[in-house]
């Protein structure tokens, strides 16, 4: 296929102008016919027992905006899927209009295209070209700011409010991989307090997927389809029939918000559709990788053949890492004005496949593509347990699906798999000067 810019073609029908969804999908009197799991919220009132976490209830499409609505009275701002250069990125939205209704994407090694699904799914794709890290840990932010004036240089360090953001449709991958990136940014020694207010401040509406993508793994990595810690609410969509959500409050605060919204207590019918929902996805995983014996296996292959292939495709562009939800590595820049009047210090993000990542005094530690994709992908699913106790990978598949070249992760760990232990080498290290 066309590559572009060194990125994936995206090809797809075009958007619609119009993306609220149909008035006539939920709401309404019940009449005669009218099929099951319908809900009349003229007959629900937000009265009772208190909703308390783990609880499931049942609403209907259209009180979806009062969810939103709910959340805007709070104080946050919504961030959620929505149309953008022929993608469905996440961006703030304004309403349940602003959601992609009835469309659905399909993936592949360096290919996405969008596609009508044929219903009226609100969340009937898989995981986009972004990621909530770019909201949490985000791609550049000011660290500090000089400025010569009479009285001499003053420093003034970057401050201010943090945003209140409420995340909506965080796929369960997203939410471990959100777990991931608090343990790099808030535990440990140092913690980093931009993250940490931004992350304090976030309210999270997980979504169940209902469909999985081309490059889908995240069942081999224990991370999805289906949300079970990590958020405020969690929605299952259900479209078949009528149009309707199970929400299962997560937290307090989940359930605080939740009381606000006109619900009803999920019944058994309800929740056998939900539970199918997610099963569906579960067996729909277009990618697999076998996760057993993964760090002792890259760890003591440095040397194995297929490094050297894998390079003579790699571009080392970084798109993997740009996408990847996890990845955190930055670089500091410090800018100065031509009169020498104001400087700044600023924090961006990077990625370890740029010579200038590994660079020590008198050049970079990783000379080459085969040393750097080993770098990457040894970190990802390796040393990364060493660090941190867990995988770097949550099986979301965006580093396969935005490769330009369609390099795939879980091809080259079964290549690497099938020829070990050793390969050439047989666990000797080289010098990537010569690598």
């Amino acid at each position: 296929m066309l590559r572009v810019s060194g990125r994936p073609r995206l090809e797809a029908v075009p958007v619609p102008r119009e993306r609220g969804p149909d008035p006539r999908s939920d709401g309404g009197p019940i009449e005669a016919g009218v099929k099951p799991g319908y809900i009349d919220h003229r007959s629900v009132c937000m009265s009772g027992p208190s909703l308390q976490p783990g609880d499931r209830v049942a609403v209907g499409r259209d009180m979806l905006q009062r969810l939103f609505d709910a959340l805007r009275g709070a104080g946050y701002r919504l961030v959620g899927p929505t149309f953008r250069d022929r993608a469905v990125v996440l961006e703030e939205i304004a309403s349940a209009g602003d959601l992609p209704a009835g469309w659905g994407d399909e993936q592949d090694g360096g290919v996405y295209r969008l596609r009508q699904r044929g219903d009226g799914a609100l969340f009937g794709g898989a995981a986009g070209p972004q990621s909530w890290k770019k909201f949490l840990h985000v791609p550049a932010r000011r660290l500090w700011r000089a400025r010569r004036g009479p009285s001499g240089i003053t420093v003034e360090e970057e401050g201010g409010d943090a945003p209140r953001f409420a995340f909506i449709g965080v796929r369960a991958c997203d939410l471990h991989a959100i777990a991931i990136q608090d343990r790099v940014f808030l535990q440990g020694t140092y913690a980093d307090p931009a993250y940490r207010a931004r992350r304090e401040q976030a309210f999270l509406v997980a979504v169940n997927c209902g469909q999985a993508g081309g490059t889908c793994f995240c069942v081999s990595m224990g991370t999805g389809p289906k949300a079970t810690s990590g958020f405020d609410l969690a929605l299952t969509e259900i479209a078949d029939g009528a149009h309707r959500f199970v929400v299962e409050v997560g937290t307090a605060r989940g359930a605080e918000v939740m009381r606000e919204v006109p619900h009803r207590p999920a019944q058994a019918e309800d929740l056998a559709e939900a539970d199918a929902v997610v099963a569906r996805a579960a067996g729909q995983m277009g990618r697999a990788m076998e996760a057993s014996g993964l760090r002792d296996l890259l760890v003591t292959n440095p040397e194995h053949p297929r490094w050297e292939q894998v390079a003579a495709r790699c571009l080392t562009c970084g798109n993997c890492t740009m996408v990847c939800p996890t990845c955190f590595c930055t670089t500091v820049e410090e800018v100065s004005d031509l009169g020498g009047e104001s400087a700044e210090r600023w924090q961006r993000w990077d990625s370890c496949f740029t010579m200038d990542f590994s660079y020590l005094h008198g050049g970079s530690v990783r000379a080459s593509a085969r040393s750097r994709y080993r770098q990457w992908m040894t970190h990802k699913l390796a040393t990364w347990i060493d660090q941190f106790g867990t995988s770097g990978c949550v099986g979301c598949g965006r580093c396969i699906t935005w490769c330009p070249v369609g390099i795939d992760i879980t091809e080259e760990v079964r290549a690497i798999r099938g020829g070990a232990p050793g390969g050439a080498g047989d666990g000797e290290v080289k010098d990537d000067a010569h690598a």
